[in-house]
């Protein structure tokens, strides 16, 4: 089309080092499918434009348009835009900065029309809900204006603290979780098990009380002291964080038995010697396997022990916080052990917080996602044994506050890594303000039009799309939005 022509003309003119373009020849994320759940119905996995209604792609041949992948039936722009669509413009101005869809320092962000539209859309919702789009289709362009509507209003300036749009939002997202949960009590997999309840239960609303009792009961039923499951050390280190939450919120004198078996096997699954070392990653993964005493000691990896490439710092983290509050429910947590989890975090950690894959620092003035250095940080903020941790806890929130563009794009599961981020960046309220300013944008278009749940935006990892579209970045975003009543541990309650 000639408007593509133009545009690819116009863009190879500025130079292609304004952003980077990161696509993958087989034509990922877009074409991936959710084939359950309310986004079935989507052809592939596209960035939700709000309650606009609308889905796109990002194009590499024209890097300052939105291209219209599909439109919400009964949404605002039901009847007004189709699929194939540009959109070109928002609220009266063009589009003019060229997105950037990699992963890195140079490109984490939402900068471009993704931005310019999350702008507008605010402005929209905040003023008279007229949206004015400027919209291209074959070789001719005309004005669309979506009428928005302005139930909820837009997110206050401290938001989540004192917004009506967020309180609001919380209550129909708990509302709709209960809705998710599955009759044994558990919402699909270890972060839904682990967010929705802890989003209902820091909620303090006895409403969501039986939901949380049968949360509860389930990650009891299913965890003991021995236990041989695959990817196991995900499911363990959920159960103990959310059962400690439990029982520090209900003094439920049941629990206490059961933290107890999920302690030992996590003792257990720790690695802190070389005999743990499975003789099947010597061959699967040579280069991985220690070669040095105290080499990847103290941590966790997804199974018990040394397999594969070995303990990872995401589930160190997790597995660290389980201790902290484990501890502050009563349990007997091996100092030694305790100390071990938390070294092979510093050893991950760079001079600037941020906390790298394993227990080597690859860069200390580099930084990629954040979910890492969320769940140390959140562990450090939580641990009652050495004052150098609630330091450390600053450290790692201060970082995730000075680079908050990388929200979203975290490695594996970005909904859970956004947990972690916004949790341990609450350790220090400026740079929890940081961290929900620069992101603002995402909250807006992460919400969708149908049924007012936030939906899983595709992120530079591409990684996890499915039939929990909006399940799990819902959960998250709920818990987030909780945050200010500090009715849990993880959100400030023992905060001094």
């Amino acid at each position: 089309m000639v408007l593509l022509a133009r545009a690819l003309v116009a863009w190879l003119a500025v130079s292609a080092a304004v952003a980077q373009v990161h696509y993958f020849a087989d034509g990922r994320p877009w074409r991936q499918r959710a084939h359950s759940g309310p986004d079935q119905v989507v052809d592939g996995w596209f960035y939700n434009l709000g309650v606009s209604g609308l889905r796109v792609e990002l194009v590499e041949a024209a890097p300052t348009h939105l291209v219209v992948r599909h439109v919400f039936k009964g949404s605002p722009a039901d009847g007004q835009l189709r699929v194939g669509d540009h959109v070109v413009g928002a609220g009266s101005a063009r589009f003019r900065t060229p997105h950037q869809n990699g992963y890195g320092m140079e490109v984490f962000g939402p900068d471009g029309p993704i931005r310019d539209f999350a702008a507008a859309l605010e402005r929209a919702l905040g003023g008279d809900g007229r949206l004015s789009l400027r919209v291209a289709r074959g070789d001719r362009e005309r004005d669309v204006t979506l009428r928005l509507s302005r139930e909820h209003g837009v997110y206050g300036p401290g938001f989540p603290r004192s917004c009506r749009k967020s309180a609001r939002l919380l209550g129909e997202l708990l509302d709709w979780l209960l809705t998710q949960q599955r009759a044994d009590g558990s919402f699909g997999s270890p972060p839904d098990d682990l967010f929705a309840p802890l989003a209902m239960l820091s909620s303090g609303d006895a409403e969501y009380r039986a939901a949380v009792d049968r949360a509860a009961r389930f990650h009891a039923r299913t965890t003991k002291a021995k236990d041989h499951g695959s990817l196991i050390n995900w499911r363990y280190t959920a159960a103990g964080i959310f059962l400690s939450e439990y029982y520090l919120a209900t003094d439920a004198s049941w629990v206490k038995p059961e933290l107890q078996e999920i302690y030992e096997f996590l003792a257990h699954s720790q690695y802190t010697d070389r005999s743990q070392i499975n003789p099947a990653s010597r061959e699967s993964h040579p280069g991985a396997v220690p070669t040095r005493p105290g080499q990847k000691e103290g941590g966790w990896g997804h199974n018990p022990g040394f397999e594969g490439y070995g303990p990872i710092a995401m589930v160190t983290g997790q597995a660290a916080l389980a201790f902290a509050l484990m501890e502050r429910c009563g349990v007997d947590v091996d100092r030694r052990r305790a100390d071990a989890a938390f070294d092979f975090l510093a050893r991950g950690t760079g001079r600037n917080g941020y906390v790298w894959y394993g227990d080597e620092v690859a860069g200390h003035d580099r930084y990629a996602d954040m979910g890492r250095t969320g769940a140390a940080g959140l562990a450090c903020w939580l641990s009652p044994w050495q004052p150098a941790h609630r330091d450390r806890a600053l450290v790692h929130a201060r970082c995730i506050g000075a680079h908050p563009e990388s929200f979203c794009d975290t490695h594996g599961s970005p909904t859970m890594g956004m947990a972690f981020a916004a949790l341990a960046a609450n350790a220090d309220p400026k740079s929890f303000r940081q961290l929900m300013d620069a992101n603002r944008w995402w909250f807006t278009l992460a919400r969708c039009a149908d049924d007012g749940t936030f939906y899983y935006q595709p992120n530079r990892d591409n990684a996890g799309y499915g039939g929990d579209s909006r399940r799990k970045p819902s959960a998250v975003v709920a818990l987030i939005f909780a945050i200010p009543q500090r009715n849990l541990a993880i959100t400030g309650r023992f905060a001094r």
